[in-house]
């Protein structure tokens, strides 16, 4: 077994060292700055600011998950506790058996884990550029290979590409990687592609499928990869609570997968690492579906609205199904993020290749007024004029 070379779980700034050619030094620093003001500002300061730049939910947990919290609270001093039946509560939410679960520090642990399961032996991982990029790091963290394909025209994942490099490199790769949608395009795979892929790969190669943003998806091309665990096809779904439920400071995620590749993932996943207040959190929130129900219905109300707005101000916009869109600004995003920070609005952070792509979070109805506001006078009005 290779020896893993130890990086950080989650980086808020991952991707920032690859967009240091399209920057001055100036806009680096300064992006780097932006980056990490959730640990270097003041509660007071902290709590003023428009969080737009990490796809959070907005509006915090809902009562019911908040009382559960709360009542865990007495086996805070405890290690082993009751954990509210969390594996069971999800394996029931999605009609699978318990050894069908594993659970995570978010989803982002179960990226790490899968990493660490199927890219031993410096297999290789097939994914698209830009993506959600922990995935790379963890690759890198076990000395793996990434064979990394662009997206096409329509900034949509390249399904026939893909099939094609895991036919081509059948023997040396450790799994596929699909963020559905996409971080940062919000561009989804449909059902149709799903099974087009799973169809075309060499059986043995699993899929890992990032449903991080599954809940804010409207489109009816779009299907979950559920179905196909249930089926005993090669995926591996991760799915996060830190999105539609609001736990992202939390960290609870899980995987779902065919008892087989479970087994393969256990040892790399810890019990330790989710703690007892995010467990029960977790339970509470899978049973409130209105609250979760009444979240994807304003972002999804606020995505369109939004999106309808830069677009008559003459801005394209890719099409999204996440709770975030991309706007193409047609200059450098490096200094406009640092000019929205200083209006107090952290917008998201550069995704080489796409460096005049601004991704924004869908945030409250105050927050998305605040930033046309900024938008208006930060980029439209330099665009009219120059």
């Amino acid at each position: 077994m290779n020896a893993k070379i130890r990086i950080s779980r989650r980086r808020f700034v991952g991707g920032l060292a690859a967009a240091a050619g399209y920057f001055s030094l100036p806009s680096q620093s300064a992006v780097w700055a932006q980056s990490s003001v959730v640990v270097n500002e003041s509660a007071d300061t902290y709590d003023s600011l428009v969080k737009l730049c990490y796809n959070e939910n907005p509006y915090g947990p809902p009562a019911s998950v908040m009382d559960a919290m709360t009542k865990a609270l007495k086996y805070a001093n405890r290690y082993g506790y009751p954990d509210g039946g969390i594996a069971s509560e999800i394996a029931r939410h999605h009609g699978v058996q318990t050894d069908n679960v594993v659970l995570g520090a978010g989803s982002t642990e179960i990226l790490e884990v899968v990493a660490d399961a199927f890219l031993q032996d410096r297999k290789k991982i097939i994914s698209v550029e830009p993506t959600f990029g922990s995935v790379f790091e963890f690759a890198t963290g076990q000395r793996a290979r990434a064979i990394k394909l662009p997206l096409t025209s329509d900034y949509r994942q390249d399904i026939p590409a893909m099939i094609r490099a895991a036919k081509e490199n059948a023997s040396d790769i450790g799994f596929i990687y699909i963020c559905n949608p996409n971080n940062p395009t919000g561009a989804i795979v449909t059902k149709s592609e799903i099974k087009q892929l799973l169809d075309g790969i060499p059986e043995n190669i699993p899929v890992l499928m990032d449903e991080a943003y599954h809940h804010f998806v409207d489109d009816p091309e779009y299907s979950t990869a559920v179905p196909q665990v249930i089926e005993g096809r090669p995926v591996i779904v991760a799915r996060t609570f830190s999105k539609i439920a609001a736990l992202a400071g939390m960290r609870l995620g899980y995987g779902i997968a065919p008892a087989g590749l479970i087994e393969r993932m256990r040892p790399f996943a810890s019990s330790m690492t989710v703690n007892v207040l995010a467990k029960w959190a977790g339970v509470a929130a899978l049973k409130d579906t209105a609250a979760m129900d009444k979240v994807r219905t304003e972002t999804i109300r606020l995505r369109k609205q939004t999106i309808t707005d830069l677009t008559a101000l003459g801005f394209n916009v890719i099409p999204s199904q996440g709770n975030f869109f991309m706007v193409h600004i047609r200059r450098n995003v490096g200094p406009v993020i640092q000019a929205f920070r200083q209006k107090g609005i952290l917008v998201g952070r550069p995704f080489p290749p796409m460096t005049e792509h601004l991704r924004v979070t869908v945030g409250s109805a105050d927050d998305m007024d605040k930033f046309m506001k900024g938008f208006k006078e930060i980029v439209a009005v330099k665009s009219s004029t120059g």
